[in-house]
């Protein structure tokens, strides 16, 4: 989950009108939503005093602006550097804790995203040997691991002592590694973890994710697992473990720098509610061709290979999970195919019974999510189709996936999923018609007609998201409540799963969801006089009983607040407030109603002074498992 940039200009140009040190900076900032426990950098050059120069700072949230306030006495005109922003696994968020690591020669300093699973037996070893270490991570273990490598074999390369430690290595990283003694070069390399490379006239970049290297090239590359990239000003080479070359694989990218940016907006959360219409209508874009038939991004299964299929299995996590979830109402009521839903950490260590007739898909918006990635990998090696739902292009799980299917929503730097949900539910609403039409469970014209009803949405979420102050006022009623209960029956259920994400996740308040019709076999026990409900009552056609679980609530003392459907004064008559939405057709509902949901969650934040671009302790991307 943590962030990694890295750049390289030797003693040529700087990169454009920045410096080695600027673009370090400002790619840690763009960064900062893969965590920020504490942040860190180090560089090298003729004009480093002692060889390699680093600085650290851990002040939670806080941490790169004190990072930045101790580069005043940086080095002028390094050649090269590092940077990392770290989401603490082994050891606490302090700085003796912060990337990046050094050696004990302390010429070598390298940063890590990842969990190292070997770690103590190495440094059980590397200590044996002398090497004094200063951290309680498993991160330090690599750079004393490479270190060894080059004092054994001090005519070889760099990269060839990071081949040579990696060999040793259990678990998953990305890593870059500099050394005082060759300043010209960074030497990276991963496994499961992601990590990007790009190369411009006299310089080259690396870095974890695609933002923070955003205008400072268009010639973007993927390293691939096992794979060690020697980036030299202008170039870049690449081997396998053993060595061998390869050429790494271009990533096209799509997105410039002002989709970055956070555009007038006081946050980025702010931001990319607004750009949710946008992010809906560009998934829909060109999915039909003359004939009525609907297609996908990329597919390499037939459709004979798709009319065998017997059974779908969705994998994902949080938001993702969530999306997965109306997915299954879609793809059973339109393909008439059982659908499980899988967190995605749980499947692949309960062995799944898959087949050459199932089809996992697999949802994340970076393509990267270990958990989720691992798991379409087991379900491959096991037989199964793998379809993929993505965010970013040529990703990880994109790249291993038999078919595939974007969702156009441009950059989420938010840690809090937005955009990138409801484009992640009109995907799957999408590929539930591609299954039915291939399938014949419903005709061209039945699917090209439910296509051209989707069509509506953008328009009615951008209605939806005009009433935001409508819903802060709602927020600010509720502001002192300690708890929320959300609840939702058919795809409203898993709304009110996210509705009560998003609130937990970014207000730190106590909120819970449950399909209503649970109520009496548990839930409703937390009910009592002050307790929040909130509760998804559109127009479903399991409308009645959700009313009917509103009314257990709301005799118990409950204060209810009801998404409902414009104009709708039979639902408004059993709530408190009211969040009003445009209507749908039922199984399109879910990219309607979660979005005051959303509004709800963030004025809540706002209103206790929150950050909710960087709510505690969590990351945008999980990439350790």
């Amino acid at each position: 989950m943590c962030g990694i940039i890295g750049i390289t200009t030797g003693s040529g140009p700087e990169a454009g009108d920045q410096s080695v040190l600027d673009v370090l900076v400002e790619g840690l900032a763009r960064l900062e939503y893969r965590g920020y426990d504490s942040a860190g950098l180090a560089m090298v050059g003729p004009l480093a005093a002692d060889g390699m120069w680093r600085v650290r700072a851990a002040n939670g949230t806080r941490s790169l602006d004190d990072l930045i306030k101790g580069t005043k006495d940086a080095p002028g005109h390094p050649s090269a550097g590092i940077g990392h922003t770290r989401w603490a696994t082994h050891g606490r968020p302090n700085e003796g804790n912060a990337h990046p690591h050094a050696d004990c020669t302390g010429n070598l300093a390298l940063v890590h995203n990842g969990i190292i699973e070997n770690h103590l037996e190495l440094s059980d070893r590397l200590i044996d040997d002398g090497h004094h270490f200063e951290s309680e991570t498993d991160t330090e273990v690599l750079a004393h691991l490479v270190e060894s490598h080059l004092a054994a074999r001090p005519d070889d390369r760099l990269a060839g002592a990071v081949r040579l430690a990696l060999g040793e290595v259990r678990g998953a990283f990305s890593i870059a590694v500099v050394h005082a003694s060759d300043p010209d070069v960074i030497v990276a390399a991963r496994r499961v973890s992601p990590l990007i490379m790009g190369v411009s006239d006299g310089a080259a970049f690396l870095a974890s994710d695609i933002p923070a290297i955003l205008g400072l090239t268009h010639d973007f590359f993927i390293l691939d697992d096992d794979q060690v990239a020697e980036l030299r000003p202008g170039s870049i080479s690449v081997t396998t473990l053993d060595g061998d070359p390869v050429e790494p694989d271009p990533l096209h990218v799509e997105w410039d720098l002002d989709a970055a940016r956070k555009d007038g907006f006081d946050d980025f959360m702010a931001k990319e509610m607004h750009e949710q219409p946008k992010a809906v209508a560009d998934t829909l874009l060109d999915r039909l061709l003359p004939d009525g038939t609907l297609v996908l991004d990329e597919v390499h299964l037939t459709n004979e290979e798709f009319r065998s299929i017997t059974k779908v299995f969705v994998v994902a996590c949080g938001s993702s999970y969530h999306a997965g979830l109306m997915a299954k109402y879609a793809i059973e009521h339109w393909a008439r195919l059982p659908v499980e839903i899988d967190i995605a950490s749980e499947f692949r260590y309960r062995n799944p019974v898959v087949d050459g007739n199932t089809l996992v898909i697999g949802v994340s918006q970076s393509g990267e999510t270990v958990d989720t990635s691992q798991a379409v990998r087991e379900a491959k090696a096991l037989g199964a189709k793998v379809l993929v739902i993505s965010n970013v292009v040529d990703s990880s799980m994109a790249r291993d996936a038999d078919a595939v299917l974007y969702t156009r929503a441009g950059p989420e730097i938010g840690v809090a999923a937005t955009k990138t949900h409801l484009a992640q539910i009109i995907a799957l609403e999408i590929l539930a018609l591609y299954l039915a039409q291939v399938r014949e469970t419903l005709s061209p014209a039945e699917a090209r007609g439910l296509l051209d009803a989707m069509g509506a949405l953008p328009d009615k979420v951008a209605e939806a998201m005009e009433r935001g102050d409508a819903v802060h006022a709602v927020a600010e009623r509720y502001r002192t409540s300690p708890s929320f209960l959300f609840l939702g029956r058919h795809v409203g259920y898993p709304v009110a799963l996210e509705g009560a994400l998003k609130l937990k996740e970014i207000s730190y308040l106590r909120a819970e969801g449950f399909p209503a019709g649970e109520l009496k076999h548990g839930p409703i026990a937390l009910v009592e006089p002050g307790t929040v409900v909130v509760g998804v009552a559109t127009r479903t056609p399991v409308w009645e009983k959700m009313i009917a679980n509103i009314a257990e609530v709301k005799s118990r003392g409950a204060s209810v607040v009801l998404v409902a459907n414009d104009g709708d004064v039979e639902t408004a008559r059993h709530a408190d407030d009211v969040l009003w939405v445009p209507a749908t057709e039922h199984l399109f509902a879910p990219v309607i109603d979660v979005v005051p949901l959303q509004m709800f969650a963030h004025s809540m934040a706002r209103l206790h002074g929150l950050d909710v671009d960087r709510p505690r302790n969590l990351a945008k991307t999980v990439t350790v498992e």
